[in-house]
């Protein structure tokens, strides 16, 4: 589980330059889900629904704020209570408070941005006369990239793929295993090892994509930070920063290779079967329409990858890509059913294993997601997609949006006023109506869609 990786940023997905074999063989040789997406895109609200399986509404964030607890069961604790080993090696699943586990009964902790985890007192020890991983000098939000200025064996990437080696090896084979591998990378600071960073510089990279709808910050964005979600991104400065992101995506590849080998033998050697699975919390914009970070509901924030491949005991239909929509809530009832272990009535997600194994083709008619503001108000976003289309209303002034995901993937032409696509609009505003019907904010009466709506983070069920 890398931290802010794009849904397109695969070579399977036909990346004109990523390189990323490993990842590649986990949806080649067991299923890609092309139409996967994040319905919160900010970290804490999207973990917070991957560990329980509710939509933010349900689990009662639905924006970017720390400080609630998870008061139902995660899938961890579902998978412990039933006697599996579970392990959290890097990133933490941030969340509140940052001493309890959710679940996972083991974990070494390298957020990279901690001062006082395990990789923070690691680095410490060994290059704390440098600055240690601040050494490099730039944010851990924003848009600059250098290279990495330790050495290799050092970097965070590194790291994480090494004690989870360590990890495996050391845990007992005479109990199943539930194992998360939680990378930073390729979130902000973006400092791949120099091998990476130049590979990317000397290829021709893709230019960002600009919609025919976007409006450029103001004075090209000039003065507003490398932290601002708002930018623009050209020349040496997209460059950089796509030759900083595509390396670090390149660099969690290469050192997915002998952890993937020794989890696949270590359960053949058990006699157990094996599942792999590979996602992120959401995306980063990069560029695109003149936007940076996520918290967006434009493809490069939102969607996500998600491949998913089992042992031949498993039955999955090997090389199967999927375009139905999907999301972060379908893996607790995905894995728990796959684990014999009961899924909780208050769960939102849908099993994906009918999926796997081809029995269906569809899970979600479609799918809602939602931010509250963020980086400014006018950010705040409902979205409704079927995987074919998109809809997105913005709750402050009441824009809407609506693209062809088909054929337009890269979100350049907003048809929300082409008459021929009239009622497809309609239909999926009368969806997004029903599915806010309800809901303390006020956003419908039932009949239409209310904008200037107070929202806030969080909602009056975990307050």
């Amino acid at each position: 589980m890398p931290d802010q990786m794009r849904g397109d940023c695969l070579s399977l997905a036909r990346h004109p330059v990523i390189l990323t074999p490993n990842i590649d063989e986990i949806g080649g040789r067991g299923v890609h889900f092309t139409r996967a997406y994040t319905t919160c895109a900010s970290c804490i609200a999207a973990r917070r629904s991957l560990l329980t399986g509710q939509f933010p509404a349900t689990n009662g964030m639905v924006g970017y704020r720390d400080g609630y607890r998870i008061k139902v069961p995660t899938f961890p604790q579902k998978l412990l209570e039933s006697g599996y080993q579970t392990a959290l090696v890097g990133r933490s699943m941030h969340q509140y408070p940052s001493t309890e586990s959710y679940g996972y009964e083991k974990r070494v902790l390298g957020s990279t941005y901690v001062e006082y985890d395990d990789y923070a007192e690691e680095i410490a020890g060994i290059a704390g006369g440098t600055g240690g991983v601040k050494g490099h000098g730039i944010s851990f939000n924003g848009w600059t990239a250098k290279p990495w200025h330790l050495e290799e064996y050092l970097h965070p990437t590194n790291w994480v793929a090494r004690q989870s080696r360590e990890l495996l090896a050391s845990l007992d084979s005479n109990r199943p295993l539930f194992l998360t591998t939680s990378f930073y990378a390729p979130h902000p600071p973006l400092v791949p090892p120099a091998f990476y960073i130049e590979r990317y510089l000397r290829m021709d990279l893709p230019d960002a994509a600009i919609g025919n709808w976007a409006i450029a910050p103001e004075n090209d964005g000039l003065g507003l930070g490398i932290d601002s979600h708002r930018t623009v991104l050209k020349g040496e400065a997209l460059r950089s920063a796509q030759a900083g992101y595509f390396g670090l995506i390149n660099h969690i590849d290469d050192q997915l290779y002998w952890l993937v080998s020794d989890f696949k033998t270590k359960s053949v050697k058990a006699k157990r079967p094996w599942i792999i699975i590979f996602t992120s919390d959401h995306g980063e914009m990069l560029g695109d329409h003149y936007h940076f970070r996520k918290c967006e509901p434009y493809e490069g924030s939102s969607r996500i990858p998600l491949l998913i491949q089992g042992s031949p005991e498993m039955e999955f239909t090997s090389g199967q890509t999927c375009d139905t929509p999907v999301c972060l809530e379908d893996l607790m009832p995905t894995l728990l059913d796959l684990s014999g272990v009961e899924v909780p009535e208050n769960v939102d997600g849908k099993s994906l294993l009918p999926i796997l194994r081809g029995e269906k083709d569809m899970v979600h008619k479609f799918l809602h997601g939602e931010h509250s503001p963020c980086y400014s108000g006018d950010q705040a976003y409902h979205f409704i997609t079927d995987g074919r289309v998109k809809h997105i209303w913005r709750p402050q002034d009441g824009t809407e949006q609506f693209f062809d995901l088909d054929e337009d993937p890269a979100e350049l032409h907003d048809l929300i006023n082409d008459v021929d696509r009239k009622k497809e609009i309609e239909i999926c505003r009368s969806k997004l109506i029903k599915r806010l019907r309800g809901r303390p904010e006020g956003f419908t009466d039932g009949r239409k869609l209310i904008s200037g709506r107070p929202y806030n983070a969080i909602l009056p069920c975990i307050e």
